[in-house]
Parts: C-alpha cells; structure tokens; sequence
C-alpha cells in the first residue's frame, strides 16, 4: 500500500496501459509498440473530427492488428477525456498499472481561432484524466506536452529547466498548464508523473495538417504549397520512431524520478526551406510556392537539448531527417497504391 494525500491505494499489477489519444498518429504507433513487448492497452479517443475519422479508423485497425498478431490484448474506448464518469468508469473496469496522456488538441495556429476549444479539451481533460488515475491508484502517469512551450525562447538548444514563462499562442499555453497540474498531482500524491516535450514529430501516419504530410502530397500533385515566412525558420524534427522509444523509456523509468520533464527530439534542426527541398527531392517533383507573412503564434526555431533524456532515459534518436522523410513517402505511397488496387 501507498499513500496519495492521505488515501491509501495498492499499486495494480494488471500490466494494463490506459492510452489516451490512441487513434492519433503519436498514440497509434506508442499502442502498437506496448503491444509488441506484450503489455495490453485499452485506447482511449473521442475521434474528435479535426481532421477525417477515417483515418483513425484505420490508425485502430492497424493497432488492433498488431494485438492480434501478438500475446496482447487491445480494447479501444469512444470517450472524451472530460467526460469524468465515463473516464472513470474506464478506470474502475480496467483498473490500469498505468496512464500514458497523449489525446489533446494538437496545433498552433488552429489554437488562436479556438482557445477556449483547446483549453477545455487539453487543460480539462489532463486535470480529469490526472483526478482519475490518483483514485484508480495508478502507479505511474506519462503525458505529452510540446516544444512549444519553449515560446522564442534565445538560448537554444532548449533545456528542460529554462524559463517557459512566455509561451506565444494558446496552445503552447494549455500544454505549460498541463505540465504544472502534473507538477501539483505528483506533490499531492508522490504518483511518478513524466511530461514529455515533444519536437515536431513525422514519419508514417502523420496527421494531414502537419507540414511534412501536407507538403508532400501537395508536391506530389503538383498543387502550391503554401509557405509562412521566408523559409529560415527551422524546426527540431523528430522521427516517430525515436519519439516511441522515449516514450516507452520514459514509462519504465518515471518512478525513479519522481516528476520529471524530459525533451523527445532530433537535435539536428532544419530551416524550412531545407525541408522542402528534401520532400521535393524525395517525391521527385518541383514544389511550387506561394509565400505569405509568418503567422502569429508561430516561433522561429526549435532545437531540443537531449543531455537530460539521454542520461536519464537512455534515449538517442536514430533516424536522419531525410532517411524519415523517405520512409514517409514510402508509406503514403503503398497506402494509395493499396486503395487503388481495391
């Protein structure tokens, strides 16, 4: 028995994993690989129509594959995470080891036209999330945050202990929010709880909206892509991969620490620019640009200072910029020419 705040709970030895956004492109690949090793998920996702349910549907049925395939089980839940009864119903039937938090409303700019929309969904729906697993006496929590909380910040490569006081649009907002009520939910409960600052991260399965994706199939079709600002801001990109190590590593090991923040990136930033060349040399194709202002809330680099997470989690990404940028051709590529043969 431990306690949390003057409740006593006994730690689960279910081996279970609630995951939390495991439709998405991020929760589908971390489910996939609990399975793999042989722990059971149960996923969590309301499918939240930012972009086509279809393809979280087909994001699932490929996570549902890989527990078939395997000695794992995997349950998928239809639930919105500030939704605490059903939430806690979840809890109380699954009684999980342990919460890896990866659902949110996920995007800088469509942050600014919806910020009461992303407050509700990533600040409430972390405290419900945090409040449910302190009751289901939980023996670990692992949540996503972002590199945007870094704002614009001058010394780069970003450390883990600078000041993220400023960040510059709401979302960046909402995720320091959540970082500091998994700050308090560890003080109030000694519940190991990790949040994990993600660095723009790519590869198969990516969402639609993001940069890389949406470059690529616009270059591959031809079409003109849009570009904000005159291409020498740059970005830490980070291949799923990578990002799925440290995040299974940063599971296991959690409880040592206590609460702890760690940075998941590439630690080799790209200039904007440099990164479409890469995917019009990949796709084989010219891009054709239109060039508008930077957009507010946008920041002008992000580099992630891996010292921390390498000490401590053990965690070197492996995979080179352009070597993920084929690999996410080579998907798009076998999954039209799978709808095609249809």
């Amino acid at each position: 028995m431990a306690n949390q705040g003057g409740v006593e709970f006994s730690t689960p030895s279910s081996g279970v994993v609630l995951l939390t956004g495991a439709a998405g492109f991020i929760g589908s690949h971390v489910s996939a690989a609990l399975l793999r090793q042989g722990t059971s998920v149960v996923g969590i996702d309301n499918l939240d129509p930012f972009y086509d349910e279809s393809l979280k549907r087909e994001n699932l049925a490929l996570v549902a594959a890989t527990a078939r395939a395997g000695r794992a089980t995997f349950e998928f839940v239809r639930a919105d995470i500030c939704d605490a009864r059903t939430l806690g119903e979840a809890f109380d039937r699954v009684k999980p080891d342990g919460v890896i938090h990866l659902a949110a409303k996920a995007g800088v700019r469509p942050s600014i036209a919806d910020p009461v929309g992303y407050a509700r969904a990533n600040v409430m729906g972390t405290a419900v999330m945090l409040e449910e697993a302190r009751r289901a006496g939980c023996s670990r929590v692992v949540m996503a945050s972002s590199s945007s909380v870094y704002g614009n910040g001058a010394i780069v490569p970003f450390r883990e202990d600078a000041d993220v006081g400023a960040p510059i649009s709401p979302y960046a907002s909402t995720k320091r929010a959540c970082e500091l009520l998994a700050f308090t939910h560890h003080h109030l409960t000694s519940m190991p709880t990790a949040c994990l600052r993600f660095f723009t991260v790519f590869g198969p399965r990516q969402r639609p909206d993001l940069a890389i994706q949406s470059f690529m199939t616009k270059i591959a079709r031809g079409r003109t892509i849009t570009v904000f600002g005159d291409g020498s801001m740059s970005r830490d990109f980070t291949y799923i991969d990578d990002i799925v190590s440290g995040v299974m590593a940063a599971y296991r090991n959690v409880p040592k620490f206590g609460y702890r923040i760690w940075n998941l990136g590439g630690n080799h930033p790209v200039r904007l620019d440099a990164m479409i060349e890469t995917i019009a040399r990949v796709v084989g194709r010219a891009a054709v640009i239109e060039r508008h202002a930077m957009q507010p809330g946008d920041v002008l680099r992000t580099w992630a200072d891996l010292a921390r997470s390498q000490r401590e989690l053990g965690y070197v990404p492996t995979t080179r910029f352009e070597d993920g940028v084929l690999k996410q051709w080579e998907w798009n590529r076998a999954r039209r020419d799978g709808k095609e043969k249809k």
